[in-house]
């Protein structure tokens, strides 16, 4: 039996006995992460050296925030996802970038992994602010929560974990789908903050991002299998048999039957 993950897509190592080489082929089969990595760490080394006055400027600056959204919108979308808020929490964001962006990167590719965690990011923000706007306008925030600090990782790692359900094998899979449900679903039914809402955004898209995913691509190989073949000319026609059997006969016990459709 197989480990619970799903295998990396083709190319990429997965075992190394010298473990600097390991490190080194695990740092380039997902260099995206890495560099993401490596931005937070700068960025957090800024605040956690900056006197508190320029600190929480930066903080502000770089938020996402409503503010921000109608000042800058391109700007503060993009930045606001290389800070964290405690430079202290730094080294706990490089372990969970190793458990699920790494591995998210090296199933699907650098491309298909920032398309989904990028896109969870910008969705979430947008979302999440909108209900602060609606809050506001409806008098149950202030008017000052149009300048909160809303910056961070959190919603790229949370479409992570969502992609990441797909590369776990059965039973692993469900049992890592309760930890995450439960996870992103307590802080959402017991008094939610727009971050829980932006949490559970962010983790419905990397839900709704299976197609991208190796498995699926290749459920839709398989599926397809059949019916490429007979248009190549590789399954007979009923009339190639002659007139004696021109009608379908018994299928012997080798010969592939038609799929009864592709799985979800």
């Amino acid at each position: 039996m197989g480990g619970p993950m799903e295998p990396p897509r083709p190319g990429v190592r997965t075992r190394c006995a010298n473990p600097l080489v390991w490190a080194k082929e695990w740092v380039r089969s997902s260099p995206g992460t890495h560099i993401w990595l490596l931005v937070i760490g700068v960025t957090s080394l800024v605040v956690a050296s900056a006197s508190e006055g320029l600190g929480e400027f930066l903080v502000h600056r770089t938020s996402s925030n409503i503010h921000e959204l109608n000042e800058h919108p391109l700007p503060s979308l993009l930045i606001s996802g290389f800070w964290i808020e405690r430079p202290a929490s730094f080294l706990l964001y490089v372990v969970m970038f190793e458990l699920l962006h790494a591995n998210v990167e090296r199933w699907t590719g650098t491309t298909r992994w920032l398309l989904t965690v990028g896109g969870a990011h910008i969705a979430a923000t947008l979302a999440s602010q909108e209900l602060v706007l609606l809050a506001i306008e409806g008098h149950r925030l202030p008017r000052s929560m149009t300048h909160v600090v809303d910056i961070g990782v959190s919603y790229g790692l949370a479409a992570a974990a969502g992609v990441l359900t797909y590369r776990l094998r059965p039973p692993w899979r469900y049992g890592y789908l309760a930890v995450v449900l439960v996870f992103f679903g307590i802080p959402l039914l017991t008094g939610a903050s727009f971050t829980d809402f932006g949490h559970a955004i962010a983790l419905t898209m990397g839900f709704a991002a299976w197609p991208l995913t190796s498995a699926a691509a290749a459920e839709v190989e398989e599926a397809g299998e059949p019916g490429e073949a007979e248009e190549a000319g590789e399954v007979p026609s009923d009339k190639a048999h002659g007139p004696e059997t021109a009608g379908p006969g018994p299928r012997s016990p080798a010969e592939p039957g038609p799929r009864d459709g592709q799985e979800r």
